[in-house]
């Protein structure tokens, strides 16, 4: 469970560091949307959960896909979009409920 959780905190502050420059390098969509997500799964399978139910909702609300990069920035940028974050704790606590009510609350508006 340790070793789970630092290597969450790991992955998620990794797309954090470049904010801390001067000039951040922006993130580049060059990583496949399944790759990423196959990579979350080895994290932790609940924040996979919680990405895939965050992409249904985004394509259902928003009438589009979200970009691998905007998935990306959705968990890097400062503590991440507080949506997802909530949605991958719901998925990880098994509350069904809270994940199709927060799916009602993405957001189509991206980045800053």
């Amino acid at each position: 469970m340790r070793r789970t959780f630092l290597l969450m905190v790991m992955f998620f502050s990794a797309g954090a560091a470049p904010a801390q420059r001067e000039t951040p390098t922006p993130l580049k969509d060059d990583v496949p949307l399944d790759a990423y997500l196959d990579a979350l799964a080895q994290i932790s399978p609940a924040a996979r959960e919680g990405a895939s139910t965050y992409l249904d909702a985004f394509r259902r609300r928003c009438g589009r896909p979200l970009r691998t990069v905007e998935l990306r920035q959705a968990i890097a940028d400062g503590a991440g979009d507080p949506v997802l974050m909530a949605m991958m704790r719901a998925a990880f606590q098994r509350d069904p409920a809270t994940l199709q009510h927060l799916s009602d609350s993405v957001s189509c508006v991206r980045g800053k």
